[in-house]
This record gives C-alpha cells, structure tokens and sequence, in this order.
C-alpha cells in the first residue's frame, strides 16, 4: 500500500520482495559506517520482521524507497520510537538508509521532507527528533537541509554503545510541527 509518494519516490509499506536489497544494502560497510556492525541475513530479517511489526502496532516504521522510475526498493525512510532510554525518550525519530549507489541523488532529503509532513499531518506528531554519531557529517547535512535544528546542550551518550566506542557520542536534532 502506498503511504505517500514525491516527484520520484514511492514509500509505501513493505513487501517480501524488497526483503533481498535491503538485506544487501544492511550488509554494505559504507552504508552501515556509523553503526555498529553490517548485518548478516539473519540480523536483516530480524530488522525487516520488526518493522513490519512496528507499522501494524504503531501505523509507522522504516518504510521501503521506491523508485518510481525503476519500481526499484532503494533504502528506506520513516519514523520509529527509539527502544533505549534517554533525556529526550519517550519520542519519534526519523531516519534513513540508502543504497549506496542512489547517494548523493538527492532522494534523501526528498523522502525525509516527505515523512516530516506526513508524520505531522497524517500521524499527528508535533516533534520528531533525530541523532547520529558526532562523526556522520552526511546525515548531520541531511537534519540540517531538512529543517532540524541541533541542540548541543542534549548531545548524548548512546546507552546501546559501551564506554569509549567511536560511535558512542551522539547528537541530537529535533524539529517541530510547523
């Protein structure tokens, strides 16, 4: 079922099919550069089975990219509820992948304006927030392009991350409806 669509992209709830490029696309190292680890199959399939899950249980998850042009999955955008506590939990993120060969196409911020406005008109939110490592200078552009705004002072530690991981300090954007 499509959920919303742009100039070029479809996101819409996710299919079985699109279970093979994002599999790869998880297994990536450049696109999994400021998590943790790749994932393997098995992690994928847990990831897409969750997903599917959060959409029946909250009305939103990461949805699949579709290339209109193409009919092609190309990553995914959407909305979440971070599973950790934090200053700034309870709360609704928004992130994104990509496939490393659709970087720098501009259908990252396309599909990110486009989940903004229908998490605020369709779903009702009045803030979403988003955060990455410190390090992710291209997701940081991507907060910024799409109208976040840092907030130095709630910069945070990730609790998933163990003391003195590269990855551990992250920052935190937010925007609200309006």
């Amino acid at each position: 079922m499509v959920l919303f669509e742009t100039e070029r992209l479809i996101i819409r709830n996710w299919e079985e099919a699109d279970f093979k490029a994002f599999a790869k696309m998880n297994s990536d190292p450049r696109v999994m550069e400021y998590f943790p680890s790749v994932l393997n199959h098995a992690e994928s399939r847990a990831f897409f089975d969750v997903m599917i899950q959060k959409n029946q249980k909250n009305g939103f998850c990461y949805w699949p990219i579709e290339l209109k042009l193409t009919e092609e999955c190309i990553g995914f955008v959407g909305l979440d509820v971070p599973g950790f506590k934090a200053h700034f939990t309870p709360c609704v993120e928004i992130g994104w992948h990509l496939a490393h060969q659709y970087w720098g196409k501009g259908y990252a911020p396309e599909s990110a304006v486009a989940c903004l406005d229908y998490g605020f008109n369709e779903l009702g939110l009045q803030e979403v927030v988003s955060f990455t490592s410190v390090n992710n200078l291209n997701s940081r552009k991507l907060m910024e392009k799409i109208g976040m705004t840092h907030h130095p002072e709630e910069d945070f530690d990730h609790p998933k991350l163990e003391e003195g991981h590269y990855l551990r300090r992250h920052v935190l954007y937010r925007i609200k409806k309006g």
